[in-house]
């Protein structure tokens, strides 16, 4: 993080970071009943522009968790979308930038269930750069916590509670010396790592695991297997068993908070020659023009900040209460 926030959107519009503040009852921190979203800002020096990237997906998926946490906010897609244009405007950051809104459990009141609590919705934005700083390969390990199951909590949604789940698995791999932990499912196979997708790379085709197997259904996952497919590669999601991995060609996670990074090495086996292999290098370099509005056949993921100021509908919804 290279600079800081100042303002939130909270309580129905822009207010300053230190006044968007919730109770110590509210049922959402008690209980983790809240879903959220994380959305990646780019900021590109060429075009002097800051490109928010797939945002209208990110928030129909939080529509999504909302459903499944009965959580109701007066806010569409399109709403929400302009609420997080004017907030990076209002920021005016000129560098990449994580954006985390999050819909909530409002109520200040003691009982486990989702019926009969209020919801409301706030964000922020923070400066944030490489989430897994190693562009040269990380090491994982394969976690000793199983990855959550959608009887249990659905893992298709971004719901708070459900990421303690990840906090043990990336602690777990942390402290044995590892960047990050791929979790399994409860009957052993290949689910994700502790907050992004998996993708392995053998004989020239893409494998992934698919969404029954509680993966995140990724926005960022969606669009490598759309720039692979139309670039001539086979993408198969299927199931996929641990030793598969250990024998991968190349292996990669994505994701919105970490973008792309090659997998080098996964319970000290070396993946194929233990360096990033030539389709991660490719997609790598592909998707870091896509998503500073490089590549015009992908323009429309891009959503640009500061040029789209006097478009009324992402501006008159939600005018700053503060100054630009």
């Amino acid at each position: 993080m290279t600079g800081k926030n100042r303002y939130a959107f909270f309580g129905g519009t822009i207010a300053p970071i230190d006044e968007a503040r919730i109770s110590v009852m509210t049922s959402a921190f008690l209980y983790g009943t809240a879903v959220f979203e994380g959305l990646r800002a780019f900021w590109s020096d060429e075009r002097e522009e800051l490109y928010v990237f797939r945002m209208r997906e990110h928030f129909e998926r939080l529509l999504r968790g909302c459903r499944i946490l009965r959580i109701e906010i007066p806010f569409d897609a399109d709403g929400l979308s302009a609420a997080t244009l004017d907030l990076l405007r209002t920021e005016s950051f000129r560098e990449d930038a994580y954006i985390r809104p999050v819909a909530y459990k409002s109520d200040h009141k003691i009982g486990v269930r989702l019926d009969g609590i209020g919801s409301d919705f706030t964000m922020f934005a923070v400066p944030l750069g490489a989430y897994i700083d190693k562009p040269e390969g990380a090491r994982l390990m394969v976690s000793s916590w199983r990855r959550v199951a959608d009887d249990a909590i659905p893992p298709r949604g971004k719901i708070n509670g459900a990421y303690v789940n990840s906090a043990l698995a990336k602690s777990e791999a942390r402290e044995n010396g590892f960047d990050d932990a791929l979790m399994l499912t409860a009957d052993g196979h290949v689910s994700e790592a502790s907050a992004a997708n998996l993708f392995l790379a053998r004989n020239g085709a893409l494998h992934t695991p698919p969404s029954a197997d509680e993966i995140l259904e990724g926005i960022t996952r969606d669009a490598f297997i759309r720039l692979a497919r139309d670039r001539g590669m086979e993408v198969i999601e299927r199931r996929i068993d641990r030793s598969e991995v250990y024998a991968a060609d190349e292996a990669f996670l994505c994701g919105t908070a970490v973008n792309i990074v090659p997998v080098t090495e996964v319970d000290r086996r070396t993946i194929g020659d233990g360096r990033p292999g030539p389709i991660t290098r490719r997609l790598r370099s592909l998707f870091e023009r896509v998503v500073v509005g490089a590549e015009p056949e992908y323009r429309g993921w891009c959503s640009p900040v500061y040029r789209s100021r006097g478009d009324a509908r992402t501006s008159a919804a939600f005018a700053p209460a503060v100054p630009a």
